[in-house]
């Protein structure tokens, strides 16, 4: 029977036209571009998805003064955060552009806990350090800062991080440069002396361990796979309670990732 359908395939051959080879070129063009477009619609949605903006840091940092700064434009005495607040911030030259500002406990004894709750929203991380107590402090906002680099949804979901050096109107205040320079310096050592497994903030394993930055070689901010900036600013401001706040950077950092 093969050999009697062999002729008829043999005459079906002929006819079927040979593909043009320009016109093969343009369409294999055209479907690799659909499907770079489904990828990043993809990506877009995921991210979409994520619509919080985490200040996290030590207490007395200043997080939540910047938090009622941003969202008021006001000065507030603020104490220690127990709990987390949140609310909308609207981008000020583009209403329709907004996240939500969670502000969470920086009390050592929380501030795992509500980020274990929220870190799988966060679109962004602002990191705030106070510039003034920084050389002090040091070590703590490094252990910290270590804690959350590693966590497995924060590695998988690579938010944007800014860390804020906040208290600049303060004379004695650090650099963003001397403060970069050794959160690296003190990230390094903490890479080195202990394992980097990336555990959720619960404590739970999640699988083998996470490489802080790049094998063999000092870390760096650059290594991580998140972009991270650093600002100077000052949620209380130059002229103290009746002025305004100086946070132009973070306000600029804030409207390129809503």
């Amino acid at each position: 029977m093969a050999g009697r359908l062999e002729p008829h395939l043999e005459e079906l051959r002929r006819e079927l036209p040979v593909p043009d080879p320009a016109v093969l070129s343009v369409l294999l063009a055209l479907l690799a571009v659909a499907i770079t477009i489904l990828i990043w619609r993809f990506v877009q949605g995921r991210r979409s998805g994520r619509k919080a903006v985490l200040l996290l840091g030590l207490c007395d940092a200043g997080k939540t003064l910047l938090f009622a700064r941003l969202l008021t434009g006001r000065y507030r005495d603020t104490q220690t955060s127990i709990t987390d607040s949140s609310a909308v911030y609207r981008v000020s030259n583009d209403k329709s552009a907004n996240v939500t500002l969670i502000d969470l406990p920086g009390h050592e004894s929380l501030r795992l806990q509500f980020l274990e709750r929220f870190k799988a929203a966060a679109r962004a991380i602002v990191f705030v350090v106070d510039s003034v107590a920084f050389q002090r402090e040091v070590k703590d906002v490094a252990e910290f800062l270590y804690q959350v680099l590693v966590d497995s949804t924060v590695l998988k979901n690579a938010p944007a991080l800014l860390i804020a050096c906040n208290k600049q109107d303060v004379t004695m205040a650090k650099s963003a440069k001397l403060i970069q320079q050794q959160l690296e310096k003190e990230l390094n050592t903490l890479r080195v002396t202990r394992s980097a497994a990336p555990t959720s903030l619960d404590g739970s394993a999640t699988g083998g361990p996470a490489q802080l930055g790049k094998k063999g070689k000092d870390f760096d901010f650059s290594q991580l796979p998140m972009k991270v900036e650093f600002v100077e600013c000052s949620a209380r401001g130059s002229k103290g309670e009746e002025g305004d706040a100086d946070f132009e950077g973070l306000e600029k950092w804030l409207a390129k990732i809503a």
